[in-house]
Order: structure tokens, then C-alpha cells, then sequence
């Protein structure tokens, strides 16, 4: 749980830094600026777990829709509450029902880059936790990616992170459908 509130943190000191016009950049999200991103993230910061269970039945249980949902409307919560958000300590001990403790490290360091190599920017996560998620995505228990018999190499962890978390970068270069 250190790597994750360091990577919100890295992430949080980041786009404080910025332009505000980043906020209104592409992230590697389909469909998603890094301000959907960071009220994706900070949902449970915000949301009671009987207000995502609100969320959760509007959308008919379908955790896609209610990501949706919120990161468009939350997305133009003023830019200082969504920053005080990715500090916020309960952000950082926050672990996701089905996950645990891995599963908020992968969301974390997956939805942090999202927003940094779009932004083709250095990773905000520890060099450890990229690290960390890249093995769990290499040996296939995270989005089920069969990467049997394939040879991964890379010189920077943060791209292939995102590549075989089914995005697509900013250069168009992205993972066939499997098979």
C-alpha cells in the first residue's frame, strides 16, 4: 500500500506542476481526458460504500457503465478537489473488493500511466511497483493476456505496462486481439 499512495502522490505533485491544459489532454483511456482518469481513480475518496452502491445499481451492475458515469460527471469537479483527492489517505489505503491490496497497486500504477505516457511523461509509480504489475500482467492474471511462448523486452516498463494492459499509445502501437 506504499507504492500506491506514492503513486498517487507522484501523480497528485505531477499534475499540480502542469498546465492546467493537461487536464484536458488524451489519456491512453479510450475516450477518456486525464481529468476522467484522476475521477476514475479517486472514486473512493469520494463515494461511501452505499453511494457506489447507489452507482452500482443505476448502472445495472455493470462496473463499466458506472465508471463511466462518474468520471464524466466528477471529471469537472474543480481541479484543487480532484488533486486533494489522488492525497487523499483514504485513497491510499482504499482496496477494491475483488483484488485486494495487489488489485489497488494495479490500479494505481496502470491508471498512473495511463495519464504519464500519454503525457510522455516519466512513470510517477515506484520503479518496484511498475515492476510488480508488469509480472502479474506477464504471466497472464491480470485482463487474461496469453503471452505464452513470447518474448517481452523492453526498455522502459512503462509502455509495455500499458501495452499489455490493452491500451493503445500514443504512437498507435498496440497488442493484436487474441486469438
Amino acid at each position: 500500500m506504499t507504492w500506491v499512495a506514492s503513486t498517487y502522490l507522484g501523480l497528485a505533485d505531477l499534475l499540480a506542476a502542469a498546465p492546467a491544459a493537461t487536464w484536458d489532454a488524451p489519456s491512453l483511456c479510450e475516450k477518456w481526458l486525464v481529468r476522467h482518469v484522476v475521477a476514475h481513480v479517486t472514486m473512493p475518496a469520494r463515494l461511501t460504500p452505499e453511494q457506489f452502491g447507489a452507482e452500482m445499481a443505476a448502472a445495472r451492475g455493470d462496473f463499466a457503465v458506472l465508471s463511466d458515469t462518474v468520471a464524466a460527471r466528477d471529471a469537472s469537479l474543480p481541479l484543487d478537489d480532484l488533486l486533494g483527492q489522488l492525497r487523499s489517505p483514504v485513497l491510499h489505503e482504499w482496496q477494491p473488493p475483488v483484488g485486494g491490496a495487489p488489485g489497488a497497486l494495479n490500479h494505481a500504477v496502470i491508471h498512473s500511466l495511463d495519464v504519464t505516457v500519454a503525457l510522455d511523461r516519466p512513470p510517477v509509480a515506484p520503479p518496484e511497483a511498475v515492476v510488480a504489475v508488469l509480472d502479474q500482467l506477464a504471466d497472464g492474471t491480470l485482463f487474461g493476456v496469453d503471452v505464452t511462448g513470447v518474448r517481452i523486452e523492453a526498455a522502459d516498463s512503462g509502455p509495455l505496462v500499458a501495452l499489455l494492459s490493452g491500451r493503445t499509445l500514443p504512437d498507435g502501437r498496440k497488442l493484436p486481439p487474441r486469438a
